[in-house]
């Protein structure tokens, strides 16, 4: 049956789809197409959701690690590949894609059989036995959690189990009533609430490997054959032996299961279509595969070896060799693509597509309209059958259409997939395509070929940045805290402390001299983080504290008032109105590669209204690197050169003013606008010339460093300074800037993020944008978090330098350098490096980064300093030593340096081999793994931000005042400040916002460890607690715990009481309440009390029950029942609250 293996000339990539899907009816049965990789993957499905988006396409990725990895592939990964098996077991369409990369199809997979008995099934009312569920989900690769958040995650609760099957929409939750399914449900893992209730749950496994007594001992057996006996330290035989998941297990699937197959084995009939060049990328790989197989067993043999062991299993145990998979499509139909025509002849057959016309030479060229040329293109083209325009998203299809409208096309019709093309005319459609094509009576143009790259992907969904951030926010035990009144401690855990004869759970803090102060739990919010990992405990009782918080609170009235002083004086003044020209602002728009985010969008509307508005603009642009700033100063740049008036840039590094400068030059090439350097790298001539031009108004736009703000630089008519991270200028050079930007419009960047809280604070005070989402889905960074490995980094660094790339290494303190230095000379001699660290002079630093950047070394060894503003986008790899030793925005903000263009990154976090982390780097380095699909990176990073906070906003006095009280409690000081100065109340200093009422009602007040497990969990719940007030606010918070955990405990209905009396006093200003069976006594906050007569009303009400004694109030009442105690209690709290309203009003 070898005549049937044929190939398919004249297949250029986007009309193979179409061949695929002809093969697919004509034959009648499936089709399985191997792509090239996963982007191909990726396109082919675009192409087949274009022309026939009702056909059933399955894909089975490949895994994203390498081979011979210490890592596993991504949980999400695995779990698509094992629910296309499980799927592909239990039933399919008759006809239907499947599409699967070269990677993929080359690696064996478990059998049919073992796939058929993993599978868990319950409908609701039926019996299910806890214990084998449990069972059953460790086998299957599942792992337990504290809250279920990722596929694969499962988390037990008392009778409530949840589960995150793969594949699923999303996790379900399981009620356990004894050992009978009560009910199921599914839930969002960001809100953890239910969405949709079930009647039947289906499980499928997660991972390849399948941890039952049977494979275990197939492994150990097969372990010994190949290894001999395994010593004490190696941790896999260990794990596996346990029957617990080891990373990276998944290497040696062939040593659990001795029967594997192949992905073909699973599709007996269909014909198999691949990929242009497969074969001689399946040869490459099968010897790269063979060549680090023996690399690591030389390894093996090499003795004083300092990284932990890793026995590699044989090759052909998991992958295809040539002649396995020979062996394997010997009997099948298989067709393989070809982009350009061949001669036809025995088993060649010519489809008759042809690749399109690319517009690269019309790009270079200045003179020639680009627009132009594509309108002639598609005029020509138009006689010969439909013309279609694939745009990478909706925006850019938008802005096409005008512009070829504009080029007289006549009409131009969207459509949303093939079925809406008609027999002639010009189409737009939103298809993701690389490259066009011309097939026999259609035309497909993409919009790549006219613009040249764009880097858009599709949008996955994104989480909620708001779990990360309270995942960030979490207080762990050692962690520094900050109580209003007594400063700075150190949160040691919670307790349970028996207080008036009943339990009370209490956060313990320890102070200064090892004294110790018991918060209760609904006193949470007293407490704040104070930012750093080390700082000097306060001690208890001590006035420091307090003289401490008034010496700044007077500083930051000055702060504050300073703010608005100059928001005040701006609003005064006048500036030229710049406005966008309409037809060729179309155009410069078309020129931008990528999709802009919506924060984006909203920055740059911001900054037209503000350049449109006749007041000069002062906005300052937050967004990490690469979130697109650059972009919004191009298009102010662009409207204001056009309307004649001179823009200037600054950067405070020669390295930033060339990457702005590459970028302006670049967008703005063939337009009529002058764009000149100006910094120590260019030559005095020339330097000489710009100058002179800035003066006579020949240049329009400047892009330079501090050379820009000496005095023999003389504008003609400045009217936009775009300045970059303000705050790494000095002090004169910031005078400078202060009088270049009198009635200038002013644009600051910075990729300094600012808090949340102050933002709100400030609008209006200063203008704001903020770009929080990042551009491209960064997907392009795979991130590995594993033992250092010298082969796995060794490989890496070499894999991206015979790439053409280069690579960044990161270590923790400059003392780490030296050692690492030496491995790199010893261990890869191959690549060239150069050094960075901090304490270099800044010439120096500049010089190197600069080389570094011109490509003359592969790897930049560097301390932290690789996170403030650099992109290089030819750097793709980045090594992290001692990964736990960083914190977790910046490990964001680092591997944010990799992945910057169409290439794939990765990022891999090393730790110390053999060495044990701490809990918390753990959990640090496990959100980061999981960080891959998320723009919360930016939020992320804004809570763990430290200090570096808005030091940009109001100068550099505040990082030592943060300092001193911890950043949370600045910012809360800082907001209530400007808000009162805004109201008007702040003639005096403000001191009234940070209190919180005593409560004692002698009823326990907690969330029972039975009904909330999770520590994290639990403090997590009681912070949000602190937060609410309303009854509404409660009982939705009530819901929320009875869907999550169960039904309500008695002492969590109690712990909801408690706050809602605790938002009544803080209302009326009582600082104190004790009750007891006899009455209650109440204390107000100050001792004072806002309205005076209404107390003596209040006192007269109880008819002679309630008197005043030593500055207290003490209510005689019988209160034996605890729900009378605490509705009495909550009366109290409720009537004195309205008396110091009316109060107030009066």
């Amino acid at each position: 049956m070898a005549n049937t293996h044929i190939t398919l000339a004249g297949a250029p990539e986007g009309f193979d789809a179409q061949l695929i899907l002809k093969e697919m009816e004509s034959s009648a049965q499936p089709v399985l197409h191997v792509a090239r990789d996963d982007k191909r993957l990726a396109a082919m499905q675009a192409a087949l959701g274009f022309f026939a988006p009702s056909v059933p396409v399955f894909t089975f990725p490949a895994w994203d690690c390498l081979p011979y990895d210490r890592v596993s592939p991504n949980a999400d990964v695995s779990a698509a590949r094992m629910a296309t098996l499980a799927a592909l077991v239990h039933g399919m369409p008759s006809k239907f894609v499947l599409l699967t990369s070269l990677n993929a199809a080359t690696q064996r997979v478990p059998a049919r059989a073992t796939l058929r008995e993993a599978a868990f099934t319950a409908r609701v009312g039926s019996r299910v036995d806890e214990a084998s569920l449990r069972n059953f989900l460790t086998r299957m690769g599942f792992s337990q959690t504290a809250n279920v958040m990722e596929p694969g995650d499962y988390a037990v609760r008392g009778g409530i189990i949840d589960i995150f099957p793969p594949g699923q929409r999303g996790p379900i939750r399981l009620d356990l009533f004894g050992d009978t399914l009560d009910g199921a449900r599914r839930f969002d893992p960001a809100t953890q609430r239910t969405t949709e209730k079930l009647t039947e749950i289906e499980l499928a496994p997660v991972s390849e490997v399948i941890l039952d007594e049977a494979a275990i001992t197939r492994f150990r057996q097969s372990y010994r054959i190949e290894f001999g006996a395994a010593g004490t330290d190696d941790p896999l035989y260990e794990a596996v032996s346990a029957g617990r998941k080891h990373a990276g297990v998944e290497h040696w699937l062939g040593f659990f299961q001795d029967d594997l197959e192949t992905l073909f084995d699973y599709l007996p009939r269909g014909t198999i279509m691949l990929d242009d060049q497969t074969s001689p990328q399946r040869l490459a790989r099968w010897e790269s595969i063979a060549d680090q197989y023996s690399t690591r067993m030389h390894a093996l043999s090499q003795k004083g070896w300092m990284d932990s062991v890793y026995k590699p299993a044989p090759p052909e145990q998991l992958y295809l060799d040539d002649a396995a998979w020979d062996k394997a499509v010997a009997d099948r139909r298989v067709v393989q693509f070809a982009p350009l025509p061949q001669a036809t002849g025995l088993r060649v057959l010519d489809a008759g597509g042809r690749p399109g016309r690319n517009f690269a030479p019309e790009r270079q060229q200045e003179n020639l309209s680009i627009f132009g040329a594509l309108a002639g293109h598609v005029k020509e083209k138009v006689a010969f059958g439909p013309v279609i325009i694939a745009s990478y998203s909706e925006g850019a299809r938008e802005r096409l259409t005008g512009l070829i409208e504009d080029e007289g096309i006549g009409e131009v019709i969207p459509v949303s997939d093939w079925s809406r093309v008609g027999k002639s005319g010009v189409h737009l459609a939103v298809w993701a395509l690389e490259a066009g094509f011309e097939a026999p009576g259609i035309t497909v143009i993409s919009e790549q070929d006219v613009l040249g790259d764009r880097l858009i992907r599709q949008n996955k969904r994104k989480r909620r940045a708001d779990n990360f951030l309270t995942e960030a926010n979490a207080l762990s035990p050692g962690d520094l805290v900050v109580h209003v009144d007594h400063g700075v401690g150190r949160f040691i855990g919670l307790e349970v402390v028996t207080a008036l004869g009943a339990a009370h759970e209490c956060l313990a803090l320890e102070y200064a001299e090892s004294s110790k102060l018991y918060l209760p739990v609904e006193n949470i919010e007293l407490l704040s983080k104070f930012g750093h990992e080390e700082g000097l405990l306060d001690k208890l009782g001590g006035g420091a504290w307090q003289a401490k918080k008034a010496r700044l609170k007077e500083r930051i009235r000055q702060i504050a008032e300073r703010l608005i002083r100059v928001a005040a004086e701006r609003a005064l003044r006048k500036a030229p109105v710049l406005e966008p020209m309409d037809g060729i602002w179309d155009q410069f728009l078309a020129r931008f590669p990528y999709a802009e985010t919506d924060d984006q969008l909203a920055a740059i509307d911001d900054v037209l209204t503000d350049l449109e508005s006749g007041r000069p603009m002062d906005r300052l642009i937050c967004g990490d690197v690469g979130f697109g700033k650059t972009e919004v100063a191009i298009r102010a740049a662009f409207v204001a050169a056009l309307s004649g008036v001179q823009v200037a840039i600054v950067a405070p590094t020669t390295l930033l003013a060339r990457q702005h400068y590459q970028s302006f030059a670049e967008r703005f090439r063939g337009f009529p606008v002058v764009v000149r350097p100006l910094s120590r790298f260019v030559s005095a001539k020339d330097a000489a010339a710009t100058r002179e031009g800035l003066t006579n108004g020949t240049v329009d736009i400047v892009i330079g460093t501090h050379a820009l703000l000496a005095k023999s630089v003389k504008f003609r008519s400045l009217g936009l300074l775009v300045i970059d991270e303000e705050q790494k200028f000095g002090v004169q050079h910031k005078e400078r800037l202060k009088a270049l930007r009198t009635d200038v419009h002013v644009l600051t960047l910075t990729a300094t993020p600012i808090p949340r809280t102050l933002q709100l604070s400030l609008s209006g005070v200063r203008d704001l944008s903020i770009i929080g989402t990042p551009p491209i889905d960064r997907l392009a960074i795979r991130t590995y978090v594993s033992e250092f490995d010298t082969i796995t980094i060794r490989e890496a660094l070499l894999r991206e330098h015979y790439r053409g790339g280069q690579s960044f290494f990161v270590v923790p303190r400059i003392s780490d350098m030296d050692e690492m230095v030496d491995w790199l000379k010893r261990e890869v001699p191959e690549v060239t490096y150069v050094t960075a660290t901090g304490q270099m002079a800044a010439g120096e630093l500049d010089d190197r980064m600069n080389a570094f950047y011109d490509g003359k070394y592969d790897v930049l060894m560097a301390t932290t300093i690789v996170e403030s503003g650099l992109d290089i986008p030819t750097a793709n790899t980045m090594i992290v030593w001692r990964a736990d030793m960083f914190g977790l925005s910046q490990l964001y903000q680092i591997r944010g340096r990799v992945g910057r263009s169409k290439t794939r990154a990765y990022a891999y976090l090393t730790t110390m081999p053999r060495q044990k982390l701490t809990d918390t780097a753990q959990k640090r380095l496990r959100v980061l793994a999981s960080l891959d699909s998320l723009g919360a990176g930016f939020t992320l990073a804004s809570q763990d931000l430290d200090i570096r906070g808005a030091g940009n906003l109001l100068g550099e006095e505040q990082s030592g005042q943060m300092r001193e009280v911890g950043y949370e409690l600045y910012q809360q000081m800082l907001e209530d400040q400007i808000n009162a100065i805004r109201s008007g109340a702040a003639e005096g200093l403000q001191d009234d916002g940070e209190w919180s009422p005593q409560i004692n009602l002698g009823v326990p007040v907690l969330i029972p460890e039975t009904y909330v497990p999770d520590l994290d969990v639990r403090l997590g719940l009681y912070r949000r607690l602190s937060d609410l007030t309303t009854k509404v606010e409660l009982e939705g918070f009530a819901a929320e715990l009875i869907d999550r955990f169960g039904k309500l405990p008695k002492e969590v209905n109690t712990l909801m009481l408690v706050v809602r009396i605790k938002a009544m006093c803080k209302k009326a200003g009582i600082g104190q309440l004790d009750a007891g069976p006899k009455g209650g006594t109440i204390r107000f906050h100050n001792d004072k009390f806002a309205n005076p007569a209404g107390l003596v009303d209040f006192i007269g009400d109880y008819k002679g029950q309630a008197r005043v004694k030593d500055n207290k109030i003490v209510v005689m009442q019988d209160w034996t029942r605890e729900r009378d105690k605490i509705q009495g209690a909550f009366n109290i709290a409720r009537d004195l609250a309205a008396k110091r309203v009316e109060g107030q009003k009066k």
